[in-house]
């Protein structure tokens, strides 16, 4: 039986726990926002040494020209972007997982040594109810574990989806402003 200090440090633990997801959930709003600010900074000062260079052409060779040369390292720089905020999405999931499976781990502690403690108070005769509790309980835990052996490697096979998507879309920006110049 729990005794009210237990429930208050649990609660207490439960608490901190709260916050520091919180506060985890916020650095991970922080960092993109501050990337947000810095792609839109880096967007604007493009925009300007684009125009720039766009009002200097003489001739529609040089606009074709720099149209091609623009093209490679704009979809660069949208594949940095996708990268960084996959990045920061990963470290924030990462750090929530860390947190849940610790409290899951507790958790588990917690029911075992519940279970225990209702085994050496069962009446006798109730053997086989505490066999099934028992068991129940260890399939419960071996599932939990299955589960998120099969998200860790869902999210490895994802990742490296992305890896393989975000290098097949440079390779082909580059063949296509490499065609484009050589049409210029």
């Amino acid at each position: 039986m729990l005794t009210a200090e237990q429930l208050i440090a649990a609660s207490k633990a439960n608490v901190e726990t709260a916050f520091g997801l919180a506060g985890k959930a916020l650095e991970g709003v922080e960092k993109m926002a501050a990337l947000n600010l810095a792609s839109a900074k880096s967007a604007l000062n493009d925009a300007a040494e684009n125009t720039k260079a766009a009002m200097a052409v003489t001739n529609p060779q040089e606009l074709l020209s720099l149209q091609a040369g623009l093209l490679q390292p704009a979809a660069e720089k949208a594949v940095a972007y996708g990268r960084e905020v996959y990045d920061i999405a990963a470290a924030t999931n990462a750090e929530v997982s860390k947190v849940v499976e610790a409290q899951l781990a507790d958790a588990q502690k917690n029911i075992a040594a519940f279970v225990d403690s209702a085994v050496k108070n069962a009446p006798a005769g109730s053997e086989n109810a505490v066999a099934l509790v028992k068991s129940a309980v260890a399939a419960a835990s071996n599932a939990y574990e299955s589960v998120q052996k099969a998200a860790k490697q869902a999210a490895e096979v994802a990742e490296a989806n992305f890896n393989a998507v975000t290098t097949s879309a440079v390779k082909a920006t580059a063949n296509v402003a490499a065609k484009a110049k050589k049409a210029a």
